[in-house]
C-alpha cells in the first residue's frame, strides 16, 4: 500500500479547532471522506471539530472549504472562517485584509495587530418563532435554534443529550440544526453566556460562531445592543450588526482570536 505524507496545521478560535491543510495545488481528495474523518479523530488521527481546506480561486482572494468532523462538507462555519483567514496571512495569501468564498458565498475579514479577526457574515433575513421548541431559528450561515434558559442553569444543563434530541427530532430530520442554549447576563456589563452541540460533530463544541451570531442576532430582540458580548466555554466573542424594523440584519460580525496550535505532517494511505 503506497502512503503519502500529509503536511497540516493545526488552529483553534476559543476552543473550535481545526486542522488545516494547504490545499492551493488542489492535491486533497475532497471525496475522501473516511480520510477526513480519520484525521478529526482525536484518538485515531490529529483531532478537531472540522478540517478546512485552503484553495486557489480566480475571483478572490482565496477559497475556504470546510468539512464537519464526520468527514462530509460542511456549511459555513465561523470560527473556522476566522481560522482561515489566520492561517491565510501566515502562510502569504493575504495582508491585513481579505475577500474570500465559502460555502455560503462571499466573504470578507480584516486581522488587528493583536490577532482578532473580524469577519463579515452573511446578511440574515430574520428570525422564526419556534413554539415547539420554546426558542427562535436563525440561519446565519448554518442553520442554528437559540433556546434562552432560566438564569443560573446553563452551568449544569445537558447540551448533549437537549441539544440532540432537537438536532435528531421531527422537526429538523430532514438536515437537521445547530442548537445553542443561552443564559441572559447577571449584569448589563456581563457577557451572555452560550453553550452549543454542533451538527456534523454531534456533541457539544467549546464555541461555534454561526451559533454565537445567531445568539447574538436573537437577543437584539431580548434589548442586546451591538456589539453584543457572548462567552462561551472556549472564550469571548463579538457579535456587531445593524438591525432593521423589518426584522433583517445587515452589516454582522463575527470578531475573536483565531490561533495557531501546532503543524505537523501525518501519514496517509
Amino acid at each position: 500500500m503506497t502512503t503519502t505524507q500529509l503536511s497540516f496545521f493545526k488552529y483553534q478560535g476559543t476552543g473550535n479547532d481545526f486542522v488545516m491543510v494547504d490545499d492551493r495545488a488542489n492535491q486533497f481528495d475532497a471525496a475522501n471522506h473516511q480520510l477526513v474523518h480519520r484525521l478529526c479523530d482525536r484518538r485515531r488521527g490529529i483531532g478537531a471539530d472540522g478540517l478546512i481546506l485552503l484553495r486557489l480561486h480566480p475571483e478572490y482572494d482565496f477559497e475556504m472549504v470546510y468539512f464537519n468532523a464526520d468527514g462530509h462538507l460542511g456549511s459555513m462555519c465561523g470560527n473556522g472562517g476566522r481560522c482561515t483567514v489566520a492561517f491565510a496571512r501566515q502562510v502569504g495569501v493575504i495582508d491585513t485584509t481579505t475577500r474570500f468564498l465559502a460555502a455560503d458565498g462571499p466573504h470578507e475579514a480584516s486581522i488587528d495587530a493583536d490577532g482578532t479577526v473580524h469577519l463579515r457574515m452573511q446578511d440574515v433575513a430574520g428570525q422564526e418563532e419556534v413554539a415547539a421548541h420554546d426558542g427562535v431559528f436563525l440561519n446565519t450561515g448554518s442553520p442554528h435554534l437559540v433556546r434562552f434558559l432560566p438564569a443560573e442553569s446553563l452551568a449544569a444543563f445537558n447540551v448533549f443529550a437537549e441539544g440532540r434530541a432537537v438536532r435528531y427530532g421531527a422537526l429538523y430530520a430532514d438536515k437537521g440544526t445547530n442548537v445553542n442554549f443561552v443564559e441572559e447576563p447577571s449584569a448589563p456589563d456581563a457577557p451572555w453566556q452560550v453553550r452549543t452541540y454542533e451538527r456534523g460533530v454531534e456533541d457539544e463544541t467549546q464555541s461555534c460562531g454561526t451559533g454565537v451570531t445567531a445568539v447574538a442576532l436573537a437577543a437584539s430582540r431580548r434589548g442586546a445592543s451591538s456589539p453584543v458580548h457572548l462567552r462561551t466555554p472556549g472564550g469571548d466573542l463579538r457579535v456587531g450588526f445593524k438591525s432593521h424594523p423589518d426584522g433583517s440584519f445587515t452589516d454582522i460580525y463575527l470578531s475573536g482570536p483565531a490561533t495557531r496550535v501546532f503543524d505537523g505532517t501525518i501519514e496517509i494511505a
